[in-house]
């Protein structure tokens, strides 16, 4: 079975780094920082472009050269207002030192120059409902195909209520076939409220030769190579998870599960 389910190693300093060579794949990183006021962090891109986010907490922060100033407001994940984040290009270096209690998530994917440095958020991001009845979430897209921002990098925030499910109806982006699908990895960094809580994922592919279901904890980390991907909140713990895809082509199209694209369905003639 493969080794889908990443717990944090601790709860202070870098308690995530995950690479393409750690994950047995070739495209997306995530790394989590859980910093004390005055604590400082930095690291060099290298061939690897970079989106920071601000989950929690503020930060000062300085990226290829340039002081960006204090950034984020928002203290608590919950509080469900945009992020802050920071578009860091490949061949460049960053920095942050935390101002207050800050948890820094770390999305990366190969860059190709492309971009410069830039802010994402919290301005231009809006959260948005998708879904209905208990399917509904909210979403923060951060640096989706939507916004040219980024080479490779997908990134989104998805807050879903207790009770309700989300990356639902089941789908999956595991081959490059565009326009009908793409191949994107993806990882889920996961939160609950309250935080003793728990949530539900199932990765799995219709032949069947990868199915695992996982039990995640507020900060894991889940892994998506292939297969569909639903998770679920459970009745008294709502659900938070920050998203990070990559492939070789920044477009985002899926297929549903056949056995499930009914629901899809339904909801759409609704």
């Amino acid at each position: 079975m493969p080794d889908l389910l990443r717990h944090p190693s601790g709860t202070h300093g870098k308690v995530h780094d995950i690479t393409p060579a750690s994950a047995g794949w070739s495209y997306v990183g995530f790394g989590l920082y859980r910093l004390a006021p005055g604590d400082s962090v930095a690291e060099a891109t290298g061939d690897r472009e970079v989106i920071l986010v601000l989950v929690e907490g503020r930060a000062e922060i300085t990226a290829a050269g340039q002081a960006m100033g204090e950034m984020g407001a928002r203290m608590d994940v919950f509080e469900k207002t945009p992020p802050a984040c920071l578009y860091v290009p490949n061949g460049a270096d960053w920095s942050a030192r935390a101002t207050t209690a800050c948890t820094l998530a770390v999305c990366s994917a190969p860059g190709q120059g492309g971009h410069g440095v830039q802010r994402l958020g919290p301005e231009g991001i809006t959260l948005t409902p998708r879904g209905t009845g208990t399917n509904t979430r909210h979403i923060n897209n951060i640096a989706m195909e939507g916004r040219d921002v980024a080479d490779s990098l997908l990134v989104t925030e998805v807050f879903t209520p207790a009770g309700h499910w989300s990356s639902y109806p089941s789908h999956r982006h595991d081959e490059d076939d565009f326009p009908r699908m793409t191949y994107l990895e993806e990882t889920y960094y996961m939160r609950l409220n309250p935080a003793q809580g728990f949530g539900i994922q199932r990765v799995y592919t219709e032949d069947g030769t990868l199915d695992e279901t996982m039990a995640v904890r507020d900060h894991d980390v889940t892994l998506v190579p292939r297969g569909h991907h639903p998770c679920g909140a459970p009745y008294g713990y709502e659900m938070y998870y920050l998203n990070v895809m990559a492939g070789p082509l920044r477009k985002w199209r899926f297929q549903n599960d056949p056995a499930h694209d009914w629901i899809a369905q339904r909801d759409a003639a609704r």
